[in-house]
């Protein structure tokens, strides 16, 4: 492997890399990297396929994820108020901009650990045998009348197939203490949750990664969505857009 771009193509397929589309123009023409991206895949499916896994218990993993979460969240807030950063900036209108904003910030309300907290928890609960799908078909006419009285919420459910993601089935879940729907799909080896659940005035994360699991967080009408998985990040933000690209979902019910 003598091409210089080769070091790109793992954090391509791990989803960290910034220019996805400079990236995948590379792809295009270099038959060299290619090819390691199809070693790659195939290990990474060989892996999944027949590797043994021993997870923590997915109370434990949840504790850390959301410690980790609150660690992160502290740098954000506080790393850039430090004392070096006021020191620089003490004298005249500069530092009254910065005042302003300071306490702006502080009168935000804060980022939700525990909603991270609970959707991953719930995800990594239904990787276990017997816990991913209460209604088991990749028909949506099938899924989507399933949820009628049993979750908050009647979400969008759609087959995109011919996209790379098959649905498999759906079930019901708590999210933040509501009654959450969960739609399920399968993207080669990874299994995607897409959870739904009545949206309220809290401020939603973007996107959360932990552990190599990935939580893309977001509100249409007022229903809140999280997709979670293991997938790359690029893969799953694509099937956000299709769910995006779909009706507005129905409101509660």
């Amino acid at each position: 492997m003598n091409c210089p771009e080769s070091r790109r193509i793992q954090t391509y397929l791990d989803g960290e890399t910034v220019d996805i589309d400079a990236t995948e123009q590379h792809l295009a023409s270099c038959r060299d990297c290619a090819e390691l991206r199809d070693q790659l895949l195939g290990l990474r499916a060989g892996i999944h396929a027949e590797a043994d896994y021993y997870r923590a218990d997915a109370v434990l993993r949840g504790r850390i994820s959301a410690a980790l979460d609150r660690e992160d969240h502290k740098r954000l807030s506080f790393g850039m108020f430090s004392r070096q950063f006021w020191a620089g900036t003490a004298g005249g209108a500069l530092a009254t901009v910065c005042a302003g904003l300071l306490a702006a910030f502080l009168f935000l309300p804060p980022l939700s650990d525990q909603l991270t907290d609970d959707v991953l928890t719930a995800h990594l609960r239904s990787l276990m045998p017997g816990h991913l799908v209460d209604v088991a078909s990749g028909n949506h006419h099938t899924v989507k009348p399933w949820f009628a009285g049993r979750t908050d919420v009647s979400p969008p459910v759609a087959e995109f197939t011919r996209e790379g993601y098959t649905l498999i089935g759906g079930r019901t879940d708590i999210v933040d203490g509501r009654r959450a729907a969960v739609t399920i799909y399968r993207h080669g080896a990874h299994i995607i949750n897409v959870f739904a659940w009545p949206a309220d005035d809290k401020r939603l994360p973007s996107v959360v990664s932990r552990n190599g699991y990935h939580l893309v967080f977001w509100k249409s009408g007022n229903v809140a969505f999280c997709a979670a998985s293991d997938t790359a990040l690029d893969e799953l933000l694509a099937l956000t857009r299709l769910l995006n690209a779909m009706a507005t979902p129905d409101s509660r019910e």
